[in-house]
């Protein structure tokens, strides 16, 4: 039986992340049994077979907390044992070295990259509402979602990874960003799959299915 540790780091409800990956499994029925837990507890977060850190809010007030309360070194241990880990929104921004949001403040470092601010006067910002993924190549993540597909987005920074190859998936918003990002176990989403509708829980299934199949994908 495999559990999914949800880390809350205090930004955004993490409620809602629970409430749809139970909603997932109980629709599933391979992943009966799959236990997922909130928490805020390092040592719970390294036993965890996987890992989905969602949030919203400041970017650096997220990686202090997560610093200051042991959760940074728990996410960087789990994820280097190979562990399969889902940030969601400001839970993948947080996966790169640093962010531009109000200063310049360091990330955790597992992507290369770094968080920038949508030029100011091209769109609204933030970005509010559905907005498409352009697939750039296949990733288990998107199995059974169609190129094309519309999720929910709200953010004023996007992603900028020094990799070309760690995109999955881009959006145009005033300019293209990377809004799907993959390395090895480390996945990161812009757009909230917790608010899509049947797309965002067939991402939520598909992750789901890659941390009980033992991080395989």
């Amino acid at each position: 039986m495999a559990t999914i540790a949800v880390i809350n780091s205090q930004a955004g409800n993490v409620r809602s992340m629970e409430k749809a990956l139970r909603y997932v499994i109980a629709q599933v029925p391979e992943l009966s049994g799959t236990k997922i837990i909130l928490s805020e507890e390092p040592a719970q977060v390294v036993r965890a077979d996987a890992l989905i850190l969602p949030g919203v809010g400041a970017f650096g007030e997220v990686m202090q907390y997560l610093r200051e309360n042991g959760l940074a070194d728990a996410i960087v241990s789990a994820v280097q044992q190979g562990k399969p880990y889902l940030g969601v929104c400001l839970g993948m921004q947080v996966l790169f070295q640093e962010s531009e949001e109000m200063g310049s403040w360091p990330g955790l470092a597992l992507l290369p990259g770094t968080v920038r601010r949508f030029p100011v006067g091209i769109l609204h910002v933030p970005q509010i509402g559905w907005n498409q993924l352009r697939q750039q190549h296949a990733d288990p993540l998107l199995a059974g979602i169609p190129d094309g597909a519309y999720l929910y987005f709200v953010h004023s920074y996007y992603c900028a990874p020094a990799e070309p190859t760690d995109v999955v998936a881009t959006t145009e918003y005033g300019l293209e960003y990377a809004s799907l990002v993959r390395r090895d176990n480390i996945w990161g989403i812009q757009p909230h799959p917790e608010k899509s509708q049947w797309v965002g829980l067939r991402i939520l299934r598909n992750f789901l299915q890659i941390a009980t199949a033992g991080g395989d994908a």
